[in-house]
């Protein structure tokens, strides 16, 4: 027994992914494809899909929000877990990866549940706001520049319903978090969220060593 998370060595993870990642062949085909791409570190660890479709699940959720989509594996993995009327808005900016999300969530049959707007995320969500969408998103995912972390936070506290869920990923920074002087804007960026979260009696938190580390947060 152990009073504290585990050290996940290399064997002990392809364990936990044989024994408990139901991917499907599409997923994996996606996952496979990003493998290959110059970006392909902004990709989140299948594990951690599957555990925010679980989220969408328990929750109950219909309407989502995401901020970063990449090539679209954890827009996928969640719509997949929504119900057919429910709704995911994705935000990222132009690039050729678009495409290949687009091509995926076709493919899966859930691209009229996605829709996908291409602009500074920060515009994108002003402009949710403006248009009355306050208090009205089951769950965020935010995974995009780090640099803005601190503020997509009091952005998505405006968004999301009372008792709704506003995921942080890459909150551990592949262990960069523990630097003292970082040069690095994101890792200030990071750490300086990860300290707000942990005083915000905004919200009730749970950080998880799960891919790169990830925050839940449920909006009181």
């Amino acid at each position: 027994m152990t009073q504290r998370s585990l050290n996940l060595d290399d064997n002990l993870y392809q364990y936990l992914l044989d024994i408990s990642l139901r991917e499907s062949p599409l997923l994996q085909r996606l996952r496979e494809e990003t493998a290959r791409l110059p970006m392909a570190r902004w990709q989140i660890a299948p594990e951690q899909g599957q555990f925010m479709a679980l989220l969408v699940q328990l929750t109950g959720a219909r309407k989502i929000l995401e901020i970063g989509t990449f090539t679209g594996y954890s827009a996928l993995c969640m719509a997949q877990a929504l119900p057919a009327d429910g709704r995911l808005l994705c935000c990222d900016l132009p690039g050729d990866y678009n495409a290949i999300a687009e091509r995926y969530w076709y493919e899966a049959g859930v691209s009229e549940r996605i829709e996908l707007r291409l602009a500074p995320a920060l515009e994108t969500l002003s402009a949710l706001v403006r248009g009355g969408q306050g208090e009205s998103f089951d769950l965020i995912f935010i995974d995009a520049d780090k640099a803005n972390y601190p503020v997509y936070l009091e952005h998505a506290l405006v968004l999301a319903r009372q008792g709704g869920l506003i995921l942080f990923d890459n909150v551990l920074w592949s262990g960069r978090v523990l630097e003292q002087s970082p040069d690095s804007a994101d890792t200030r960026a990071i750490q300086a969220l990860n300290r707000t979260l942990k005083r915000d009696q905004r919200i009730d938190l749970s950080m998880l060593p799960l891919g790169d580390g990830l925050s839940l947060c449920r909006k009181r």
